[in-house]
């Protein structure tokens, strides 16, 4: 699956848009599963917006919804139990990487990595269906949140200014 159709519906839906609201669909966007910071950040940036505001606000889209999603596990981890009894088959790839993840490097791992090699909202899922605490994961993954948010606001900026596209 390519990423940039992603990229670039983010980018011309901010470019389209003007003031308070780019800033506003920064937040929507990074709260999106697939799209998160990954590709708000760079694409926010590059388009000439605010780094720290545009860091800040990807990083609180991306925590509120790995929050909701810890809020809800319960009702999640019920849906997906009784979703595989009905089709023992069904396995995606990212959550088997998420899975992998966890067996090899625990919790702390699938924070850190979980942004980027998965998404975030799978690697809190994964944590959860494995046993750790509400409150452990949460901690964890804004841990891991916040590693990513300050890595791509410095490397989109250094990379804008680099390329001198803002």
């Amino acid at each position: 699956m390519s990423l940039e159709p992603l990229f670039v519906d983010v980018g011309t839906t901010l470019e389209n848009t003007g003031g308070f609201l780019q800033y506003v669909l920064v937040f929507v966007f990074a709260a999106i599963p697939l799209l998160e910071i990954l590709v708000v950040i760079p694409v926010g940036i590059g388009l000439g917006l605010d780094p720290v505001a545009t860091g800040a606000l990807a990083f609180a889209g991306n925590v509120a919804s790995v929050y909701v999603l810890i809020y809800f596990h319960r009702r999640i981890s019920n849906w997906r139990r009784d979703r595989r009894s009905a089709d023992e088959t069904d396995s995606s790839n990212r959550f088997e990487r998420a899975r992998g993840l966890w067996e090899r490097y625990g919790l702390p791992g699938i924070a850190i990595g979980g942004p980027i090699l998965t998404g975030v909202h799978i690697a809190a899922l994964v944590a959860l269906l494995a046993g750790s605490s509400e409150r452990t994961v949460a901690g964890w993954m804004t841990v891991g949140i916040g590693l990513w948010t300050a890595l791509l606001v410095v490397g989109s900026v250094f990379g804008v200014s680099l390329l001198g596209v803002a």
